[in-house]
């Protein structure tokens, strides 16, 4: 076993934690400046963290333009990442000034949403619109602060393409998102081959 403590290196070419962690859901936040400035985003560090109510959330590395917009409007949206969209959503991970427009730099159609003020990706088969709940600054095991930011939103309202739907069951291959799988460029497909089932032992009863 290849054992290293992250405090002193891990000693290889690439960090591994992102690729052992993973493949991970990606969080394309889509946010809006006080100014009306449009900011589309990827987050790899993203999930799903509560049902009732419905809460997800990301983690910056950074004050980014997300996060900035967030805390200062208490809305954002989440997008569903997919094959089809997986360059456009390459292109709005690129670091720009707050005054540029990932929507339109990566040629995606901002559609309004119904209960925020954010639009959503209208190239997207899913979105969820969300209200924020807190933004945590991050501590390391010490209490020491870094420089990573915790938001946390609830779904307010959710957009799914019908044709997702099989007999009212969301078809999660369907959508074929992509997932972030660590290294310089790795990513991951969910596709229908891949796919398999396996009911908990307490759902049997």
């Amino acid at each position: 076993m290849y054992f290293y403590q992250p405090s002193k290196g891990h000693g290889l070419p690439h960090d591994p934690f992102n690729a052992i962690i993973g493949p991970r859901p990606i969080g394309w936040i889509s946010s809006r400046a006080p100014d009306g400035v449009l900011n589309l985003a990827p987050y790899s560090f993203f999930n799903a963290f509560n049902y009732r109510p419905p809460i997800i959330g990301f983690a910056s590395t950074g004050w980014k333009d997300s996060v900035r917009n967030i805390a200062e409007t208490g809305e954002f949206v989440w997008n569903l990442a997919t094959r089809p969209l997986a360059e456009a959503m390459n292109i709005t991970s690129t670091t720009l000034p707050p005054s540029v427009d990932e929507f339109a730099l990566a040629g995606l159609t901002p559609e309004p949403s119904t209960v925020v003020g954010v639009p959503r990706v209208a190239e997207s088969p899913v979105a969820m619109e969300c209200i924020k709940i807190d933004i945590i600054r991050l501590k390391s095991a010490a209490g020491d602060p870094v420089d990573s930011w915790l938001t946390l939103g609830e779904v307010v309202g959710v957009h799914i393409d019908e044709a997702l739907l099989k007999d009212g069951v969301y078809d999660t291959a369907a959508a074929f998102p992509i997932l972030r799988a660590g290294g310089v460029g790795g990513y991951a497909q969910i596709s229908p081959e891949v796919m398999f089932e396996m009911v908990r032992p307490d759902a049997r009863r």
